[in-house]
C-alpha cells in the first residue's frame, strides 16, 4: 500500500481516498493522517468550502457541502456532511482542525464571501474598501505593507485634524499612531515623574488614552517594568561608549546613603568635558552597598564599578567629604590605580576635599554661640507666623511701608547656618514693617532695637560671603575648580578683618572660624590653585597677587604652586608628545570642588523609596535613578535646583502649621544645602 499522493496546484490539493477507505473515516481522522496544510478554498470528495457568513457582520465561517469533484472512492462517513459553524476568524491549518486567525492584519480587513467555490478568496480593507487576495499562498506580507500605505489608515476626518496657527497661516497636522512610540513615552513619563508602575493600570488613565486613540493597546505594570529595564540597558551601552570615547579624563564624586528601610546605597557620579567642550555630569551607579561601610569596602566598590564601565585608566580625581572612612578609601584606591600607572603626577592631584562641607564646618564652629539679636529676629518671625490675624496685620504694615509682600519671610532651621542667613536677610528687608507692627500691636514686644538691627546687618553681611561661596561651589552646570581659589581668598580676607573687629561678638566668632579655616586651608589640593591659571579672568597673576597679599612677596607657598603647575604641564607634554594646553585645561576644569549638588541623587532615591514603595528591589531603584538622570539630566531636577527667589511667595499664602516644614523643604531644594 502506498502513502496518499498529494499534488498542490493553486489553491487545491487532491488526496488518495483509497488509502483511507480501509476503515470508517471521519474528518478528524483525515486531519491526523494528512500533514500538509489545506487551503480554505480547496475541494475534495464532498468537499468543504469555508465562507464568511454574510448574515452577520462577524467573521464566522460556514462549511458547505459542494459534492464530489473527482473519481476517487468516497469516504462512507463523509456522504452526509451537514453545514457546521466555525469560530470567528477561523482557518483550517489541517483538514478538520480549527484555529483562530492570529495575524494583526485581520483587525483591518474583512473576508469577502465567495459566490463560487472555485473563485479566489479575497478580503476587503475596513477603511477604504480596497480588495486584496486572502489566499494562504499569498501570505499576509502584502496586507501589512498596504496598512502602512492606506491613506485612510494614516489620516483622520477633517474635523479631527489639528488646526494650528503659525505667523498668521493656518496649517493641518496629524501624526500616525505608533504603539511602540506610545510605550516609550509612557515609560519615560513613569521615570521622569517618579510614578508607580501601576500607573499604567489606572482605570482613569486607560479611559483617557482610549478616548484619544481607540486602537491603543494598554500594557501592564510588569510590561512597564520590563520596558524600563530595556531602556536602562540601552542607555548603559550608549553612556559606556561615550565615557570610553570622551577626549578628557573623568572625575568622580561619591557618597553613601541609607534608605527608609535601612538599606545602604552608594552613588557614583562622573564628571567630564565632551568633544564639544560641554561639561557633563552623569550618575554612573546608585548601587546597593551592604555593610560594612568602611574605607576598604568603599574602595573595593568604587574600583569595581569604575572597572565595569572601563574607565579605571581614565580617572583624574575624586571629590569626597571629610568623613574618616573616605581618607582610607582614597589611600587604598590611589595605590590600586598607581599599580596601573593610571594617575597624573603619581596621584598628587587625585584627592579633592568637598569645599562646601569645609565651609559648613567652619561656619558651624563659629556660630556655636548665637547673638541675642539673632534670637530676637527668630522670635519676631515666629510671632508673625503665629496666627492668621497677625499675618493680616503684618501685611497691612508692609502695605503702609510700600514694600513688596511677595518676598518670603523665612524662618530658619537653627542647625543650618544658611537658613539662618536667609532668615536675617528677609527680616532686614521687612525692617520697617516690623517697626510699624510694634506701634500697632501692643503684644509684639520682641522687636529689635536700632543697635540690635545694626548688629543683625553686620552678621548678615559676614555670612553672605560664605553663602555666596557655597552657592558657587555647588554648581553642576559650569566648572567650579577655577572658582575655589578666588572665593577662598575673599573668605580669608573677611576673617582677617573680623579678627580685628571692635565688636566683641564678631571678633570672637571670627577668631574661632579663622582657626578652623587655617586647618583646612593648609591641606587644600594644589590642583585648585592651578585651575585658576586656565581661567582667562584670573591667570597666574591673580595667584601671585593673592599670595603676596596674604604671605608677602616670594613666599614658599607661591613657589610650591609654581612648581606643581610645571610638573603637570611637563607630564602632559611627555604623554602627548606635543605642548597641547587644551588637553590639560579640559581635565582640570572638569574637577568638581563640592559633592553637595550631587547629593540630589539621594533626594531622588528618597522619593522613589518612600513609605509606599519601600519594597522595591535595589536593582529597580538603581534602574529608575540612573535612567532618569541619563534621559533627562538637569531637566528632571527642577525641584532640586530652584533658586530661592523662585520659592518665595506672598506671606498671606503661608500655612501656619507648615512653616517649619516649608523652611526645611526650601533648605533641601536649594542646591547649596550641606547635610552633615
Amino acid at each position: 500500500m502506498h502513502p496518499p499522493s498529494s499534488n498542490i496546484k493553486g489553491a487545491a490539493k487532491v488526496f488518495d481516498w483509497t488509502y483511507l477507505y480501509e476503515k470508517p473515516v471521519t474528518i478528524p481522522i483525515i486531519a491526523r493522517r494528512c500533514k500538509d496544510k489545506v487551503d480554505i478554498s480547496m475541494t475534495y470528495p464532498n468537499s468543504v468550502t469555508i465562507e464568511e457568513n454574510s448574515d452577520t457582520r462577524s467573521s464566522s465561517d460556514s462549511i458547505k457541502e459542494t459534492g464530489h469533484t473527482n473519481q476517487q472512492p468516497q469516504c462512507p462517513e463523509n456522504s452526509a456532511i451537514e453545514k457546521m459553524k466555525l469560530p470567528p476568524k477561523a482557518i483550517i491549518d489541517v483538514p478538520g482542525k480549527k484555529r483562530r486567525l492570529t495575524s494583526e492584519v485581520w483587525d483591518y480587513f474583512n473576508f469577502i464571501p465567495k459566490k463560487d467555490p472555485n473563485e479566489e478568496l479575497k478580503c476587503k480593507c475596513k477603511k477604504c474598501g480596497n480588495e486584496y487576495s486572502a489566499e494562504s499562498k499569498s501570505g499576509t506580507g502584502n496586507l501589512h505593507r498596504y496598512i502602512k500605505k492606506c491613506l485612510k489608515m494614516t489620516t483622520k476626518d477633517i474635523g479631527q485634524y489639528l488646526i494650528t496657527s503659525d505667523k498668521g497661516a493656518l496649517g493641518t497636522g496629524n501624526a500616525q499612531f505608533s504603539q511602540d512610540k506610545f510605550r516609550e513615552l509612557l515609560v519615560h513619563a513613569i521615570v521622569r515623574h517618579e510614578l508607580p508602575f501601576s500607573f499604567v493600570e489606572y482605570e482613569g488613565i486607560k479611559n483617557v488614552l482610549t478616548y484619544l486613540e481607540p486602537q491603543i493597546k494598554h500594557i501592564t505594570r510588569n510590561t512597564a517594568k520590563s520596558d524600563i529595564r530595556k531602556s536602562h540597558a540601552r542607555e548603559i551601552n550608549r553612556l559606556g561608549s561615550e565615557l570610553r570615547g570622551c577626549p578628557s579624563r573623568i572625575c568622580l564624586t561619591f557618597d553613601a546613603w541609607t534608605s527608609i528601610v535601612t538599606d545602604g546605597y552608594l552613588s557614583l557620579t562622573a564628571h567630564f568635558i565632551d568633544s564639544n567642550w560641554l561639561l557633563q555630569k552623569k550618575i554612573l551607579n546608585f548601587s546597593y552597598m551592604p555593610p560594612p561601610h568602611n574605607g576598604v569596602a568603599f574602595a573595593e566598590k568604587i574600583y569595581s564599578l569604575a572597572s565595569s564601565w572601563g574607565i579605571e585608566k581614565k580617572l583624574f580625581s575624586i571629590t569626597l567629604d571629610n568623613a574618616s572612612a573616605n581618607d582610607s578609601c582614597v589611600a587604598i584606591l590611589k595605590n590600586q590605580l598607581k599599580l596601573k600607572n593610571s594617575l597624573v603626577c603619581d596621584g598628587m592631584l587625585f584627592h579633592v576635599r568637598c569645599c562646601a562641607h569645609i565651609l559648613n564646618l567652619i561656619v558651624q564652629d563659629g556660630l556655636k554661640e548665637i547673638d541675642k539679636s539673632v534670637e530676637l529676629i527668630r522670635e519676631c518671625v515666629k510671632y508673625v507666623k503665629g496666627s492668621q490675624t497677625r499675618k493680616l496685620r503684618f501685611t497691612e504694615c508692609i502695605t503702609q511701608t510700600s514694600l513688596d509682600s511677595k518676598k518670603a519671610l523665612v524662618q530658619d532651621v537653627p542647625i543650618r547656618w544658611n537658613s539662618t542667613y536667609r532668615m536675617l536677610s528677609s527680616a532686614l528687608y521687612y525692617r520697617l514693617a516690623f517697626g510699624h507692627l510694634q506701634l500697632s500691636d501692643s503684644n509684639f514686644r520682641c522687636c529689635p532695637s536700632l543697635e540690635e538691627w545694626e548688629r543683625v546687618e553686620k552678621i548678615c553681611g559676614f555670612l553672605q560671603v560664605f553663602y555666596e561661596a557655597t552657592n558657587a561651589f555647588s554648581g553642576s552646570k559650569y566648572p567650579t575648580s577655577n572658582l575655589y581659589f578666588p572665593q577662598v581668598f575673599k573668605i580669608q580676607l573677611e576673617l582677617s578683618e573680623e579678627c580685628n573687629s571692635l565688636n566683641d561678638f564678631m571678633r570672637r566668632i571670627g577668631s574661632q572660624m579663622f582657626v578652623k579655616f587655617n586647618k583646612y586651608w593648609s591641606e587644600f589640593n594644589l590642583l585648585l590653585a592651578i585651575a585658576v591659571v586656565f581661567d582667562p579672568w584670573y591667570k597666574f597673576q591673580f595667584i601671585e597677587f593673592s599670595y603676596n597679599k596674604l604671605y608677602g612677596p616670594g613666599s614658599n607657598e607661591l613657589v610650591k604652586i609654581r612648581n606643581a603647575l610645571f610638573d603637570v604641564y611637563n607630564e602632559y607634554v611627555k604623554t602627548f608628545n606635543i605642548p597641547d594646553l587644551s588637553k590639560l585645561a579640559r581635565d582640570i576644569l572638569c574637577v568638581p570642588v563640592s559633592t553637595v549638588a550631587f547629593e540630589s541623587a539621594f533626594s531622588l532615591g528618597g522619593r522613589i523609596l518612600d513609605q509606599f514603595r519601600s519594597s522595591l528591589s535595589p536593582q529597580i531603584v538603581e534602574t529608575l535613578v540612573c535612567t532618569k538622570d541619563w534621559l533627562f539630566g538637569d531637566k528632571s531636577e527642577g525641584s532640586l535646583n530652584m533658586n530661592l527667589e523662585d520659592l518665595t511667595q506672598n506671606i498671606m499664602s503661608l500655612n501656619i502649621n507648615k512653616d517649619e516644614i516649608d523652611a526645611t523643604i526650601i533648605e533641601d531644594s536649594n542646591s547649596n544645602v550641606v547635610n552633615l
